[in-house]
């Protein structure tokens, strides 16, 4: 049976109480390692393969870190809330809100970025296909929330169009666009897109999916960050945890199947994950992973940020905003490679 957003959601309502636990890394030396806590921005599923695969194979151990994770999702505190707070030392968050964090205080510093090619795109039906930014002019377009809202006027901004279209509040299942509700819907290629692909449809044919970055929004996809002290002060911990990470990450790209089991069998066992969705979507997300430009697994191009990342911010309004090199730290990722 197909389990999309909606399901996950009312499956993880039910064991809310399994989010405020830490997912601990297995260490007979547990007590001796370093504590390092992490906030996800959304459930625990197979979008963090590389997490789950260091855990299992002892690679967080092996730096000598007990790692403890907290699930993102609806009714939980964003990451850059946590981490700003000192509840949480490492967050992953949307490049927007981690932008935003920066410009109201707080001193964050982005390590690194899982996806270079943001996942988010638009779902659309052969009735009225949205495939580049002139199709969403006056279009009906269901979507989740002011994250979606930005990035669909900034698309339309950086285009050079007028922000004329409508706004349809809408969850995180694409039933309503085939219900005809709306014209476009906001999703992912790794998520909603699978799910209709495991319902028959086609892409491309019975459905279409057009990433903003294809329709010239550019962005990240679950960018790493963590305070400046703490990398400052606890350097070596946090390019452990990146190598670990990166050692995660590269395993996954021989064998997608393996963080899929795992997701669903133990770290994301609360939610009632699909297997079929989940290894589809771990196969999904590996053309995701990489720039195409030759860029490591998990590195961070401030060239990028400063020039067509920040256009698309200044497109959203977002006008004050700080020296791109300042708010990144791209040594952690390089060496974290450098020593495997």
């Amino acid at each position: 049976m197909l389990l999309n957003r909606r399901q996950l959601l009312g499956s993880a309502a039910a064991s809310a109480s399994a989010l405020t636990l830490g997912l601990s890394s297995r260490s007979a030396f547990a007590q001796a390692q370093a504590p390092l806590n992490v906030k996800l921005n959304w459930i625990k599923n197979v979008q963090y393969a590389g997490l789950w695969i260091a855990f299992e194979d002892g690679y967080f151990a092996n730096e000598g870190l007990d790692v403890s994770v907290q699930a993102g999702g609806p009714n939980t505190p964003q990451s850059v809330v946590t981490v700003a707070a000192g509840a949480d030392d490492i967050g992953y968050s949307a490049w927007l809100p981690f932008l935003d964090a920066i410009r109201q205080g707080n001193d964050f510093v982005a390590f690194a970025a899982t996806y270079p090619r943001a996942p988010l795109g638009i779902i659309s039906l052969p009735g009225k296909p949205i495939v580049k930014a002139g199709d969403i002019v006056g279009s009906k377009i269901l979507a989740q929330g002011a994250s979606q809202k930005s990035a669909i006027e900034a698309t339309l901004a950086l285009a050079g169009l007028p922000n004329t279209w409508e706004m349809v509040p809408a969850g995180y299942s694409p039933e309503p666009l085939l219900a005809g509700e709306g014209e476009g819907f906001t999703g992912y290629s790794t998520n909603e897109a699978v799910a209709l692909e495991q319902m028959g449809m086609v892409r491309g044919k019975d459905f279409f999916f057009t990433s903003f970055d294809e329709l010239g929004y550019r962005s990240y996809g679950a960018v790493l960050f963590a305070k400046r002290s703490l990398i400052t002060e606890q350097r070596d911990k946090i390019v452990g945890f990146t190598r670990a990470l990166v050692r995660g990450w590269t395993k996954n790209e021989g064998d997608p199947d393996y963080a899929a089991h795992l997701a669903v069998d133990k770290y994301g066992v609360d939610y009632g994950l699909d297997t079929g969705q989940q290894r589809q979507q771990a196969t999904a997300q590996l053309d995701l992973l990489k720039a195409g430009d030759g860029r490591r697994l998990l590195a961070l191009d401030v060239d990028e940020i400063a020039g067509p990342m920040f256009a698309a911010a200044n497109a959203t309004g977002r006008v004050d905003l700080p020296d791109a090199a300042s708010i990144v730290d791209l040594s952690i990722v390089e060496d974290a490679h450098v020593s495997l």
